[in-house]
């Protein structure tokens, strides 16, 4: 498998027949914080997200840092407790805040792959033992074996396998962490922001990889990123996500097409476009506001421009405007 040094433009196939592997009913996740002078508080990192996810597409969620979308992600793999009133069903199981006797099970089914590579691989370890790991703490028994075909599968070579993480370039040791992510046949995988840290050379080819791989194993991906430019060339649908709530979700080409959240419209106002002309350049006033304090109504009205009375006084509905095609905006409030 030899990616291309360009990620291929691609048109999403059509998953319409296919069903839920993962539905996200109402998730809330808040965090007890401190202040400088100890007072105690919330910060509600994500609040109230419903979506699902149908087997063998990407779905993408994007947003500026900090808007909740890696949060959101690891509660949904269990790696932190939802509120109470939110529900999380993977292939028809409900497995919101699963007990710790069935967490391992849901693991070999469910796979994160992290942001930074040079982080999450152990520097002390060698790749051979890394991608042993797995088959060491689920004790299956064939792990020797399969740690050869998983470089192979990544696109590295198997004299890889004695070497040490600081012996790799930054794009070869996120290919090990593709491989550790696949080591027990997941059927979901999480890519939490996989190419941030690589160099735009080497984004393209990781990109193309996960694409490959998707196809030949059947993976489901949910995707984060900031990047709108890389979330156009991987995603089916995707939802743009603020200060915790998604505000906008639709199928990719009618994101980029035709737009309605004027925060989404912001972020799309920044992508250059191939064929040099450029959309209108849309800025934003002010700072995206503490999730620990957030405004009244809806959170975006203290940045938009064209702000009206009811923005910041209620909080507007999530309202399906045309087919696939759903925004949390005042201006589309029937």
């Amino acid at each position: 498998m030899q990616p291309t040094d360009s990620i291929r433009n691609e048109q999403p196939s059509n998953h319409k027949e296919k069903e839920d592997i993962l539905e996200v009913y109402n998730l809330s996740e808040t965090f007890q914080i401190k202040d400088t002078s100890c007072r105690k508080g919330q910060l509600q990192a994500v609040n109230d997200v419903s979506f699902t996810i149908q087997k063998g597409e990407t779905f993408s969620l994007v947003g500026e840092s900090g808007c909740g979308k890696s949060t959101l992600a690891r509660t949904i793999l269990g790696l932190h407790p939802a509120d109470d009133g939110s529900k999380i069903v993977f292939k028809g199981e409900d497995i919101t805040n699963l007990p710790r006797a069935k967490q391992k099970q849901f693991a070999r089914q469910a796979q994160l792959i992290f942001q930074d590579p040079s982080a999450c691989l152990n520097p002390r370890r060698t790749i051979r033992q890394i991608l042993l790991e797995p088959f060491k703490i689920h004790k299956m028994k064939n792990g020797e074996a399969k740690i050869t075909e998983l470089l192979d599968l990544v696109g590295l070579a198997s004299r890889y396998l004695d070497m040490y993480p600081h012996e790799m370039s930054g794009g070869q040791k996120q290919r090990v962490g593709i491989a550790r992510a696949l080591a027990l046949d997941p059927e979901l995988i999480v890519c939490d922001e996989p190419v941030s840290a690589l160099d735009v050379s080497i984004q393209a080819q990781v990109i193309n990889l996960l694409e490959d791989l998707q196809k030949q194993l059947d993976l489901t991906y949910l995707f984060i990123s900031h990047d709108l430019s890389v979330v156009h060339h991987i995603s089916d649908r995707i939802g743009v996500m603020y200060l915790g709530e998604i505000v906008e979700l639709t199928t990719r080409d009618k994101l980029y097409d035709e737009a309605q959240h004027p925060y989404t419209k912001s972020l799309l106002s920044s992508i250059p476009e191939t064929d040099g002309q450029q959309r209108e350049k849309i800025i934003l006033k002010g700072d995206v506001p503490s999730p620990s304090n957030p405004p009244a109504g809806c959170k975006f009205h203290t940045r938009y421009p064209a702000v009206m009375d009811i923005c910041k006084k209620e909080v507007p509905e999530f309202t399906q405007t045309n087919h696939d095609h759903t925004v949390a905006c005042h201006l589309y409030t029937k």
